[in-house]
């Protein structure tokens, strides 16, 4: 744990399991929908479902930014301890839930409690990591997110064996237990203390916990990565919600099923991707300044055919085939967000940048899930995943025209 050169890497794995954790709680109850509609009737309209899952990302996208302001001034060891400790609570708490109103408020305080996450994690993993190494951590890292939201596509098998309220209690339970390991292993980059307690010079005023919104929008460049980021929000928000109903409906298999058959292709094919994604774009960076640039496009690239082919195909082999390609793809694009972000915005802000581009991304991803469950109900599912695939063109347009960055670590 005192090693300098091995403790970065485990930062990564503390955290790799928190996200893990994050994505397992959040996931599950999109395949347990099924089960739970036979104590909770609001549930057998898709269009309640969809509300129950957008309350989750409105909430979750509101707070980010304040999360991003929050991690850029405060422990961000904290921050993720309190975090996980509470939305494992919530998770622990949905198996008592027996109407649709307690879900609903549950779901609104995991929104709250999530959004502390993910700036405060990737902003101390960026620190920890400078150079060669901060594609393939953030990528590692983001491998968690694939795994757990695999393993919560068990969530209806569980479901089905036990019931959706011990799935839930359990669920909960161990990210409790985990939050208090990390509060002995986890610790905050010195780095970064130093830069908190740094005096102000005499007659200076104190920087307001919104200055580093100034600083970020008045960069052109970042109103180009956080549409960057937003476009491919809505395809990837898609799939974590709706796609195991797309695969239900495409293949005409049950839930229980399709399920984790759909978590599995994305999160296997994701893994794929964030790693090779993480391993092409610290090599190419250090050839080409705009090798990041370029290795998050050719994600992003592979994304449109898979957005088309899920959305029109109905074989087995086209539906998976297209799931493996946009995992793979989205992948890539996951692995260099926050290493893009630092080519152009420096260590101070990062936190509040990466809470706005999460707030632009999930307010994005909740407005396509109410539309989607929308569209389920008339039967156009997959007509609406591919026609995904024209934001995401557009967006990676203008990540070619526009992002010309001159460093690959912004001071």
């Amino acid at each position: 744990m005192k090693n300098k050169n091995l403790y970065p890497w485990v930062v990564v794995a503390l955290l790799w399991v928190v996200a893990l954790l994050n994505y397992m709680d959040r996931q599950m109850l999109s395949t347990m929908q099924e089960a739970m509609k036979v104590d909770i009737v609001e549930l057998n309209k898709a269009e309640a479902f969809g509300a129950l899952m957008a309350i989750f990302l409105w909430i979750y996208g509101f707070m980010s930014p304040v999360a991003g302001m929050i991690a850029d001034r405060f422990s961000r060891k904290w921050l993720v301890v309190g975090s996980l400790f509470v939305w494992s609570a919530v998770t622990y708490l949905m198996g008592y839930a027996d109407n649709f109103h307690e879900l609903y408020w549950l779901r609104a305080v995991m929104g709250i409690s999530e959004a502390l996450y993910i700036p405060s994690a990737l902003s101390l993993i960026a620190d920890w990591h400078q150079g060669k190494s901060r594609s393939l951590a953030i990528g590692i890292h983001m491998t968690g997110l694939y795994v757990g939201q695999a393993i919560g596509g068990f969530g209806a098998t569980v479901a089905a064996i036990f019931s959706w309220h011990s799935t839930f209690h359990w669920f909960g339970i161990i990210g409790i237990v985990y939050s208090l390991i990390l509060v002995v292993t986890l610790r905050e980059n010195p780095a970064h203390a130093l830069v908190k307690e740094t005096p102000i010079a005499l007659g200076e005023k104190k920087p307001s916990l919104f200055s580093g919104l100034s600083v970020l929008f008045s960069t052109w460049a970042f109103w180009i990565i956080l549409f960057y980021f937003a476009a491919p929000s809505l395809p990837g928000w898609a799939t974590k919600n709706w796609l195991p109903t797309l695969f239900s409906e495409s293949l005409n298999i049950p839930m229980s099923e399709a399920g984790p058959i759909s978590t599995i292709t994305i999160a296997f094919s994701s893994f794929i991707g964030v790693i090779v994604g993480g391993i092409l774009s610290d090599r190419w960076v250090q050839k080409n300044i705009r090798g990041r640039v370029y290795t998050g496009a050719i994600g992003l690239g592979l994304t449109i055919p898979a957005l088309m082919l899920l959305g029109f195909g109905h074989s087995f082999a086209a539906v998976i085939g297209a799931g493996l390609l946009f995992g793979i793809g989205f992948g890539i694009f996951d692995a260099n967000n926050m290493p893009i972000l630092c080519q152009f915005v420096s260590a101070k802000h990062r936190g509040t940048a990466y809470g706005i581009m999460n707030m632009t991304g999930v307010f994005a991803g909740a407005a396509v899930t109410e539309l989607l469950g929308k569209w389920t109900d008339g039967g156009n599912l997959g007509q609406g995943f591919a026609m995904l695939s024209i934001i995401v063109l557009v967006a990676l347009a203008l990540q070619l025209y526009f992002l010309r960055p001159q460093t690959d670590n912004m001071e």
